[in-house]
């Protein structure tokens, strides 16, 4: 298996990007990590990295704030291209990036397509939830408008991937929604409801944004605009509540001693609303496997995401979505 990663993509590269390759290919000698970038800059920290890593020289980079077709159709010898380009031609099986997410996205749609059957891709990170398992967002802001058929495929992506790679065996399907009653929302919730409770899909109804971290459901369906604001919601408030925390039990003698005590259970409710313990954001519906890292990724969360990757790619997710939804698998969900 060979995975691709954007070497010069996202805030803290490329260092960031080398140390979880070579964490991930010490502990994953089966795979072979390709890092896409500038090879002056890249060989150099590399003296000490395992011989399952190399370099695909790439001289441009696409910053954070370009435009994104602009930057994809001028940058073709950007890192970001490069690597989505190795997974159009077979050179790589999955492509990561930190970089920029709207010249990301536009790259896997121009040069990867989509997967046959699948109108609109959708940008699907794992959140965190009570318990260990997290839930799947999709859409998270690769399409801020959606039709009911479009959050319908959200839901078959959705649920063959909790099935598949999170080991779900009949994953929970929510409609995210103002309120849980059936007739609750706009024109959109309203007939993508209809949809799910026809289809074969396990949908449990209407999911309110406050619920979806006590895992009531493995799969949130919704447009990419709320889902945006959804995830950015989540994410700054657990960055909050860490800060307040850390605020707290630092006041004082006593409540610095009370947070030596407890400070293994915090280390893991930290681990755990941690994005970088949760992988990338699958771009759900391309032909290639893309996975988008957060823009500010560590070490950590580019080692997990390449773990995902590899899961991902061994468990034919792709081909099953594609079966799926082209009506070839005998176990249809629409």
């Amino acid at each position: 298996m060979i995975i691709a990663i954007d070497a010069m993509g996202g805030d803290l590269a490329p260092s960031s990007n080398i140390e979880g390759a070579i964490e991930a290919a010490r502990e994953m000698p089966d795979i072979r990590l390709v890092l896409v970038g500038d090879e002056a800059r890249l060989t150099p920290m590399l003296a000490q990295a395992p011989t399952n890593i190399e370099i695909r020289h790439a001289s441009e980079i696409v910053e954070a704030d370009e435009e994104p077709v602009k930057a994809v159709r001028r940058k073709r010898d950007s890192s970001l291209v490069v690597g989505v380009t190795m997974v159009k031609n077979k050179e790589a099986d999955v492509i990561i990036s930190a970089g920029n997410t709207g010249a990301f996205m536009t790259a896997a749609l121009l040069i990867t397509g989509r997967i046959k059957g699948i109108d609109r891709p959708a940008l699907s990170p794992i959140v965190p939830t009570v318990g260990t398992a997290g839930a799947m967002i999709l859409d998270a802001g690769a399409n801020m408008d959606a039709h009911p058929k479009n959050l319908l495929q959200y839901a078959i992506m959705g649920s063959i991937y909790a099935k598949k790679v999170m080991g779900v065996e009949s994953p929970r399907i929510g409609l995210l929604n103002v309120g849980t009653e059936e007739r609750k929302g706009n024109d959109l919730t309203k007939e993508t409801y209809g949809l799910l409770q026809e289809s074969s899909l396990n949908f449990i109804g209407n999911v309110e944004a406050r619920d979806v971290m006590e895992h009531v459901c493995d799969v949130v369906v919704c447009d990419g605009f709320s889902g945006n604001i959804l995830l950015k919601t989540m994410e700054g408030m657990a960055k909050t509540m860490m800060s307040v925390m850390k605020e707290e039990f630092t006041r004082t003698v006593t409540s610095q001693l009370a947070a030596m005590m407890l400070r293994p259970g915090l280390k893991r409710m930290k681990m755990k609303m941690d994005y970088a313990e949760h992988g990338g954001a699958l771009l759900m519906g391309v032909q290639g496997t893309c996975i988008k890292a957060h823009g500010s990724s560590s070490a950590r969360a580019i080692y997990t995401a390449i773990k995902q990757a590899k899961k991902f790619v061994e468990q034919d997710v792709n081909g099953l979505i594609a079966r799926e939804i082209q009506g070839e698998s005998g176990d249809s969900h629409v």
